[in-house]
């Protein structure tokens, strides 16, 4: 394994560098270096700055998807589930989905048929079946929606799971680099020779045998204006939105909605308190990292759930709202919902050229497989790679859990002075790692300071230490989404104290 570039005075050489620090890059950074890879990742901001903290946070095979044929892509999704509840059970948890019926958007005969297959197209074993519903009186629906279905997907912390994949890759070796940009990269003498700039302004250089590009959004322009090259496919961005508004109705159920327009949307519980609605579909044409959420977004989100639901919502009941952009491969379609969610992989380079390999689409669900695919691409230019590992080993915080609740409980056994809500999340953000976050820890005020929300001292610096958290935007939005619940003011006294730590913090996030 070559020394960590940032405190070696040559250039490395890895036999992997790949580009980009979302749910793809770190995924196949996670699966090289269990193969015996040298691997070094680098990611211009932070780990799942962008579009993998913004989805709908599901691992779910894509219901909808058979309206369009993707068999293939629901068949691997719904098969991924389980592996990913198994993988890392404190951050993915199984979740029912209704879908309210309405007769004039599509057949009761069409949505059975759909969720037969959505229940026999992929290996079922943890998750129940799907099943027919009937409303009454006490359902928070309109009184006109009186039958429905129910049936089986999952939740999941999205950016956590970027977060736990990237510690799984440097503990398996790997060099993890948030907050350093791939500025340019060229092959020579069967090399990539790749220059990096750090935030603080610090250059350096690495060789790697081979380079994948999982610049997300960035995919084609990474080629066109850091390799001068031709991007092999046309990339469409496509604009999601969501809005969170307070707790819509009891119950741990999703709603999956149904719209005129073909679409749908999904009314998902969210940390207790709120109700994440979302998402929406439109072309983007801007600054992937500059999108956010527009009026009429949000108009379209909240029309249809109130013409599902008896509570009303209107656009002060919005707390908060986040956007991301789909880097979607370019299958021509007309609608930006028909859109391929399927990823495609392009491996190029020449004869005793140092091999390229970019990553064009793909979805939060599936990203385990894409890792497997990209090794798999990759396997002919490394003899001596190990085989595929990933499917059966626990993500960092899923070792040796039997469970949120048992966790929680044992917690409070050997802590007894830590608040029951604390437990609660740190079992279902850090799984057993929190045995780590607590060691020497003996009272409340070994914790530190209290920030506010339940956020302390103690956790800041494990976020440094083991996460690469660095602004308060890194903590509170990606690493927890305690933002939801701190006022300004504490949220600045946390930048404060991360300054405090280390100055070069204080950029903006």
């Amino acid at each position: 394994m070559p020394h960590d570039p940032f405190t070696s005075p040559v250039a490395e050489v890895y036999d992997l560098a790949v580009v980009g620090g979302g749910i793809n890059g770190v995924g196949i950074a996670a699966d090289a270096a269990g193969r015996g890879l040298s691997v070094f990742l680098c990611e211009k901001d932070d780990l799942a700055s962008h579009t993998s903290s913004a989805s709908s946070k599901l691992i779910h095979g894509g219901l909808r998807y058979l309206e369009h044929h993707e068999f293939r892509l629901v068949r691997e999704a719904l098969a991924e589930r389980e592996v990913l509840l198994a993988k890392a059970p404190h951050i993915v948890k199984p979740m029912r989905f209704v879908l309210p019926h309405r007769p004039h958007l599509r057949p009761a005969w069409m949505i059975r048929a759909g969720l037969f297959l959505y229940d026999h197209l992929g290996k079922r074993e943890r998750l129940p079946a799907s099943r027919g519903l009937r409303f009454g009186a006490g359902s928070p629906l309109k009184a006109e929606i009186s039958r429905g279905f129910e049936y089986s997907d999952c939740w999941v912390d999205d950016a956590r799971l970027v977060v736990l994949n990237a510690m799984a890759a440097r503990e398996k070796g790997a060099h993890i680099h948030p907050r350093t940009r791939c500025v340019s990269a060229r092959r020579s003498k069967g090399l990539w020779h790749i220059h990096l700039e750090r935030s603080d302004g610090s250059l350096l250089s690495i060789r790697a045998r081979a380079l994948v590009n999982a610049a997300g959004p960035w995919v084609a322009r990474f080629i066109r204006e850091d390799l001068k090259q031709q991007s092999p496919y046309g990339i469409r961005l496509i604009q999601g939105s969501h809005i969170v508004v307070p707790r819509l109705y009891e119950g741990e159920q999703a709603y999956i909605l149904q719209n005129e327009d073909r679409r749908i949307v999904f009314a998902i519980p969210y940390l207790e308190r709120f109700t994440l609605i979302g998402t929406t579909d439109r072309e983007y044409q801007g600054d992937p990292a500059q999108v956010a959420i527009t009026a009429e977004e949000t108009d379209y989100l909240l029309k249809v759930v109130n013409d599902h639901f008896k509570q009303q919502l209107g656009r002060a009941d919005v707390l908060h709202s986040f956007s991301g952009v789909r880097p979607l491969c370019d299958d021509e379609s007309d609608e930006p919902s028909a859109i391929t969610r399927d990823y495609t992989l392009s491996l190029s380079g020449a004869p005793g050229e140092a091999p390229l390999l970019s990553v064009f689409g793909g979805k939060l669900t599936t990203y385990r497989k894409l890792a497997e695919s990209a090794m798999h691409e990759l396997a002919a230019h490394f003899t001596n790679l190990g085989p595929s590992w990933t499917a059966t080993a626990p993500l960092p915080g899923g070792e040796d859990l039997q469970g949120q609740s048992a966790l929680v409980e044992a917690l409070c056994e050997r802590y007894g002075w830590l608040p029951t809500s604390l437990a609660r999340r740190w079992a279902t953000s850090y799984g057993s790692r929190t045995w780590r976050l607590l060691g020497g820890v003996h009272n409340l005020t070994d914790l530190g300071e209290h920030l506010g929300a339940g956020l302390y001292t103690r956790e800041v610096e494990y976020l440094r230490r083991e996460e690469w958290a660095r602004s308060s935007a890194d903590i509170l939005w990606r690493r927890s989404k305690l933002g939801l619940f701190m006022t300004p003011v504490q949220q600045a006294r946390l930048q404060d104290y991360l300054n405090s730590r280390d100055p070069h913090s204080a950029y903006a996030a």
